[in-house]
């Protein structure tokens, strides 16, 4: 049985956790874990919401496995994705709706967090409380076999050092804002709830979806609002009343489809709303905090994407699910910083996909992105591998993310070579 500290209980660390605990099927207790987390069960639950998350089949498959979808039967199923991309002032450019593959889901991380907690402690793992400041790292590194960092607020992602070559932003490239909400309505002729994407022109996206909070089902708004531009009204941090009369006010005058089916939303409860932003950001996986003490960084900590492309908790998912398998298949072995840096590397296969996609969405679209999202409003053939493509963005590689491989596609699909082309 080895000692293994995580610091930091979001989806990444509570995860894996959880999986360490329980080892493998058939071969007995788990190995010994200690979870830092910041804060408790009963004042995450009273507490501001944490994001906006929204999990795709692939995360919540190593969920299910796991026995963690302890909320999957009471959670709307988001059963596809609506755009409508908009010109201001209120005009809608370009539409397509198509059908998840498998439905997405979405439980308020404050419901999951604080559960997952105390599910740990049931299940023989230990939990210490407080903050855990970055001085502090190395006694905890010296007293464990393994410390992995699972945070990637405050100073202590800042032990790892920045990796320049993935990190094209010095700043956040949105100003974020989001909102629970109750009585937010559903489009006429909807089969069940979506997710709704609304790219304002030069101005930012507005994504709204249906799904789990401390009271049970709810919606959930959110504003990823270009630096001062139209969108950009939450640098003082509003409560959600606030919030949601701000967001009305937007809707109103620059998506007024969406104001029609939000009109009538209030906030779920006294945290339903949270104001921020962030700074893309990929940095090197391991740190050292000791003269021979090594940790090893987890999702957020060492790979930050801004929440465009809605795949952080699923990037948490697969990391912990990875790092699991990497540890539990170690045995007796050192987690030396070779190991370390294999273990992260077979992660990035997947999470350097993600950061890429999220970029590409941050930042002015290249031309052929406009010609697939006019091809999906003609095409469903095409509607539907982009909305299916975010349950895995690696797809996106072989068409999406290159123009020429785009192209080549949309002729396929559709007859029409693309301007310039052959």
């Amino acid at each position: 049985m080895r000692r293994i500290a995580i610091v930091g209980a979001g989806q990444a660390g509570l995860q894996l956790a959880l999986g360490l605990r329980a080892g493998r099927p058939g071969e007995g207790p788990g190995h010994e874990v200690t979870l830092y987390a910041a804060r408790r069960p009963e004042v995450i639950r009273t507490g501001r919401v944490l994001s906006t998350q929204m999990m795709f089949e692939p995360a919540l498959a190593l969920e299910r496995a796991a026995g963690l979808h302890l909320w999957e039967e009471e959670t709307p199923r988001l059963r596809g994705m609506r755009l409508t991309a908009a010109n201001p002032p209120g005009t809608a450019a370009t539409h397509f709706t198509a059908m998840f593959d498998e439905p997405a889901r979405s439980v308020d991380q404050r419901v999951k967090t604080a559960r997952w907690l105390e599910l740990l402690e049931e299940r023989g793992g230990r939990v210490e409380y407080g903050p855990v400041e970055p001085e502090r790292l190395e006694r905890i590194a010296a007293d464990h076999d393994l410390t992995i960092v699972a945070t990637g607020r405050g100073p202590l992602s800042e032990i790892f050092a920045h990796d320049e070559r993935h990190s094209p932003y010095d700043r956040p490239q949105r100003i974020l804002a989001a909102a629970y909400v109750h009585g937010m309505a559903q489009p006429p002729g909807a089969g069940g709830p979506e997710l709704r994407i609304n790219p304002v022109a030069d101005c930012g996206e507005f994504f709204t979806m249906a799904g789990t909070t401390v009271g049970g089902p709810c919606g959930m708004l959110m504003w990823e609002a270009l630096p001062g531009g139209p969108l950009d009204c939450w640098q003082d941090d509003p409560g959600p009343d606030e919030v949601v009369k701000r967001s009305l006010e937007l809707l109103r005058s620059h998506l007024p489809w969406e104001y029609e089916l939000c009109a009538g939303v209030e906030p779920t409860d006294a945290g339903a709303a949270l104001t921020g932003a962030v700074t893309p950001t990929v940095r090197h996986p391991v740190a050292q905090v000791g003269a021979a003490s090594y940790v090893l960084g987890m999702a957020d900590a060492v790979v930050l994407n801004d929440p465009v492309a809605g795949q952080g908790a699923n990037s948490a998912a697969r990391c912990a699910d990875g790092y699991l398998r990497a540890i539990l298949h170690h045995g007796d072995r050192p987690f030396d910083r070779t190991w370390m840096r294999r273990t992260f590397a077979a992660y990035w296969e997947h999470a350097r996909h993600v950061t890429a996609f999220s970029n590409m969405l941050l930042g002015p679209p290249p031309e052929h992105v406009g010609r697939v999202v006019a091809a999906a409003a003609e095409h469903p053939e095409v509607a539907h591998r982009y909305v299916n493509g975010y349950a895995d963005p690696a797809g996106f590689q072989g068409w999406f993310m290159d123009a020429d491989r785009a192209d080549a596609y949309l002729t396929a699909v559709t007859g029409r070579t693309a301007p310039g082309g052959v």
